[in-house]
């Protein structure tokens, strides 16, 4: 304790023992009364998710199928900012009419003459007709989202205009090549510098994306991946990701698309279950399954209280499944929230002081709409019933080792017509009109509202639930493409380990017995772990602090915002 003796000041230790008092009774404990009641006490086993996504105590994956699994937190995730808010004036071409399948008319907003789509009253997969649409494959917990690639990372950083929107402040051309783009409190939200792509969060967050030599390296501070050509298998090429997070490696594959231009990358399992049990988990149980997670006494569903409350009972396995991947999410926000001021430069003796005790309370407007959790919900039972039919697929085709570029040139996951709901997995933002950028953060809950992405590589979404005030509920504008891949990995990943949990927990507290929940390894096994992941993230890490720096002194800025 001597350097806190040494650093605050006898006025500040008085401010300390006042507010610690004022914050004896804990921040949640005005949301107690949101705590499920279930008419089945929780058991033991039923405790709250982890930082990895699963819930605590328990690992994330089957215990007899380890293999490519990606224990890693979700607050590993890349933290990046709004990878397409610095971009030259975009024309966009999204103005042809988009075919809709999602089952309801989506007027075009991407800022052009668009038609309006009129393709109605589709049923979905939940034999819903219209409302939220219930998607197909869906993406999972990958916990390191990539912003742009090099190949159109200039696209998104240095210019003025995203989609047809004006961004906020100003852009500065650097010594040497390279740009960077300010927000108008002199904060950094981009550098393009030597290959390099940092982008910041509103609320600080950042993101280094670099290829060399077809390596790509994303890092997000607390941790990251490295990309590399792994096989190539039925015109397809896979890559491995090592995932490096708290010492930890974790691997995972990932599928290589090519569309517009651009490359994208998609979850790829890792292993699959039987037929048996995908039917168990598509269809509905004999009866509804009242189930206690056991999250009541648990600060971060206190926190999120306001905005979040499970399904009162679960008529399938799909809502329970998103029930479990969305408190995931809000459980690796509450943890990455509560270490954000901790260490920064810019943050007074009073902030020390709370983020020594917890995060500010949400200031939520609204709880997530039961619609917006069933569009969730649909998405899970969609990409069950598509990952039973990838399973019969698997180990069909030959392939050869090593890799190249990707091949076929195919739309990725993301921009699926039947996938539209994506729970944002890292601090982004949104340009909802000119000079109007807002924070999204991870656990809110957006909408893509085209189908086609304009030269920039985006389009548009509209928020449909969020925690915090910052971006209202309905507010809409372009994201990148690559962005809305990453919430589809995102997704995908929490919900390997979501029916994971379930295959482990079938038959207990009231959930019906499945069938054999044994596994087999797909048709692409699991590379082995780069050892040299760690070395490449700090180096890259380094990189960007310089470069950050350079940007501030270059800029004339006192306050860089985060850095």
């Amino acid at each position: 304790m001597n350097w806190m003796s040494c650093a605050i000041s006898e006025s500040f230790l008085r401010k300390l023992v006042l507010m610690v008092l004022l914050m004896a009774v804990p921040a949640w404990a005005q949301h107690k009364t949101s705590s499920p009641a279930p008419k089945s006490a929780p058991t033991p086993h039923a405790s709250a998710p982890a930082h990895s996504s699963a819930p605590a105590q328990h690992s994330s994956t089957p215990s007899h199928t380890n293999t490519n699994s990606m224990g890693h937190s979700n607050t590993s995730s890349p933290s990046r900012g709004n990878t397409n808010t610095m971009g030259r004036t975009n024309t966009n071409t999204a103005g042809h009419t988009n075919t809709n399948t999602a089952g309801r008319s989506n007027t075009n907003t991407a800022g052009h003459t668009g038609t309006t789509n009129t393709r109605t009253g589709t049923t979905n997969n939940a034999g819903r007709t219209g409302g939220m649409n219930n998607g197909g494959k869906t993406g999972g917990t990958a916990a390191g989202a990539h912003t742009n690639s090099s190949m159109n990372a200039s696209h998104n950083a240095g210019g003025g205009h995203v989609g047809n929107r004006t961004v906020p402040g100003r852009q500065v051309s650097l010594k040497g090549g390279g740009s960077a783009s300010l927000r108008p409190n002199g904060q950094v939200r981009s550098v393009n510098r030597n290959g390099m792509q940092i982008n910041r969060g509103m609320h600080g967050g950042r993101t280094v994306v670099s290829v060399h030599n077809n390596v790509r390296v994303v890092n997000v501070g607390r941790g990251g991946y490295v990309q590399r050509a792994y096989v190539v298998r039925g015109g397809y090429s896979y890559y491995s990701r090592t995932y490096y997070y708290h010492g930890v490696y974790n691997v995972g594959v990932y599928r290589g698309y090519y569309w517009g231009g651009r490359p994208y990358y998609g979850y790829y399992p890792g292993y699959y279950y039987g037929p048996a049990y995908y039917g168990w988990a598509y269809n509905p149980w004999p009866a509804p399954v009242y189930w206690g997670w056991g999250w009541g006494a648990s600060p971060w569903y206190g926190y999120w209280g306001a905005y979040y409350a499970p399904y009162p009972v679960y008529p399938s396995a799909a809502f329970w499944v998103a029930d479990f991947m969305i408190a995931a999410s809000l459980q690796a926000a509450y943890e990455a929230q509560a270490q954000v001021g901790w260490l920064g430069p810019d943050h007074d003796d009073a902030l020390l002081v709370a983020s020594l005790v917890a995060p500010p309370a949400p200031d939520a407007q609204v709880k997530m709409p039961k619609e917006v959790k069933d569009a969730i919900s649909d998405e899970v039972k969609a990409t069950i019933a598509s990952e039973q039919s990838d399973a019969a697929k698997a180990k069909t085709s030959s392939g050869s080792s090593g890799g190249s570029q990707e091949t076929k040139k195919e739309a990725p996951p993301a921009l699926d017509p039947k996938f539209r709901t994506f729970i944002v997995s890292s601090d982004t933002s949104l340009v909802a009109g000119d000079n109007d950028e807002c924070a999204l953060a991870q656990g809110d809950v957006i909408e893509r509202t085209t189908d086609t992405p304009d030269n920039d590589g985006n389009v548009n979404v509209k928020v449909v639930a969020a925690a915090k005030k910052d971006c209202a509920v309905g507010k809409e504008g372009p994201m990148s493409t690559d962005d809305l891949q990453e919430m589809y990995n995102q997704f995908r990943e929490q919900m390997k380990n979501g029916m994971g949990e379930l295959a482990k927990k079938q038959g207990t507290g009231g959930l019906p017995k499945s069938p054999d929940t044994a596994t087999t390894g797909g048709d692409v096994p699991p590379p082995a772990a780069d050892k040299s992941a760690e070395k490449s993230l700090q180096d890259q890490q380094a990189a960007a602090d310089q470069a950050e720096s350079d940007v501030k002194q270059e800029a004339g800025s006192g306050s860089g915002g985060g850095f």
